[in-house]
């Protein structure tokens, strides 16, 4: 890429991508443009400038947020002029916020005067709450406890028989109990985020049909005949009545920071993009594949007493296989495992090591 190409760059970083012929989500490497917003893979820790796509911006119509895809509450749609439509999925809400403000304005600049920008969707739904300093996954963790948390019990609706659920109303019932919500409104908003981000799943006609059809404001039911349940990820992770598991306890910190970076496998040695996501109290780093739309994580090992550093870009250093972009970094856990990790750049690289020693 030439000099005068890149100063032409709006931004650049990864999205996670649905394949037009075969419906499958990849992580791509994304660059803004004034006029154009380009894709490439990455191979080998390096991107490929030979596996690239293009989605034209004049004319394209945003939808942000996109909820039609079950588990991925991050997707927004792009719709181009010949109506092609492109579904892509950020790390976080703020990250998809920045991309469709970034892309939405240089949309603007390409449209003709007379055409008003303002009959594009905006972003709304709870995407626009205040919610960032609420830790969902701890707020889940507590439902799932044995002792406190919410209640499972067994709801016949017309001849179905579900068990292990609990209605809206005794959810947002026991968030005001939980003084994690002052009033309904409060515990409806906290429980649809809930709902949004995954950890919970409809179970009865009135919620499916309720996630299915309505807004985003509108898709959880503070209602005795609408029933919801812990996803099967939460359930798989041991019984509710046995106690929480490990698991949940190490999902259950406030997430301290979360984004797409390169991973090299321990066996293979082959360079991944996986979604990682930091958390304090307890510290621990879970890396999750994006390609898959659940939420457990494909690895993860707790900050405590681990060892982080940079590592230098000249040459390939020891352990690192393959050829490398560069803004490296190297774990070393209090068991030993060693994780070599990529950043995107240099300034993220040095954000993630300071964030691993804050929490280790």
């Amino acid at each position: 890429m030439d000099e005068n190409q890149h100063k032409s760059n709006l931004k650049e970083g990864f999205l996670v991508k649905r394949g037009h012929l075969v419906h499958n989500w990849k992580a791509r490497w994304f660059v803004l443009t004034t006029n154009t917003l380009l894709y490439y893979k990455y191979d080998g820790g390096k991107r490929d400038s030979s596996q690239r796509g293009t989605i034209l911006l004049t004319e394209c119509k945003i939808t942000c947020p996109f909820l039609e895809f079950d588990n991925r509450p991050l997707v927004f749609k792009l719709q181009t002029k010949c109506s092609a439509e492109h579904f892509l999925e950020a790390c976080s809400r703020e990250e998809r916020d920045e991309w469709v403000e970034d892309i939405r304005a240089a949309v603007e600049k390409l449209s003709p005067a007379d055409l008003s920008t303002s009959s594009q969707p905006k972003t709304t739904g709870l995407g626009s709450l205040q919610l960032h300093d609420v830790s969902l996954n701890q707020v889940v963790g507590s439902m799932y406890d044995v002792h406190s948390g919410i209640k499972l019990s067994s709801h016949t609706e017309q001849t179905n028989t579900h068990r292990n659920c609990f209605t809206g109303s005794a959810v947002v019932d026991w968030l005001m109990f939980s003084e994690l919500a002052l009033t309904r409104v409060e515990g409806l908003t906290l429980a649809s985020a809930i709902l949004e981000e995954g950890f919970l799943r409809p179970m009865g006609v009135r919620s499916v049909e309720a996630q299915r059809s309505r807004g985003l404001n509108d898709q959880f039911l503070d209602d005795s005949t609408a029933l919801y349940g812990f996803v099967e990820q939460l359930k798989n992770r041991g019984s509710v009545k046995a106690g929480a598991s490990p698991a949940i306890s190490e999902l259950s910190g406030k997430v301290v920071k979360r984004g797409y970076l390169l991973k090299q496998g321990h066996k293979r040695k082959n360079w991944k993009v996986r979604l990682f996501v930091l958390r304090s109290e307890p510290g621990f780093l879970h890396y999750y594949d994006p390609s898959k739309d659940d939420i457990s994580p494909a690895g993860g090992f707790s900050l405590r007493g681990c060892l982080v550093s940079a590592l230098e870009d000249n040459g390939v250093p020891s352990g690192v296989k393959g050829k490398v972009q560069g803004n490296l970094l190297k774990v070393i856990t209090q068991s030993d495992a060693h994780y070599y990790i990529q950043a995107p750049s240099r300034q993220e690289k040095m954000d993630w090591i300071e964030a691993i020693k804050a929490h280790s």
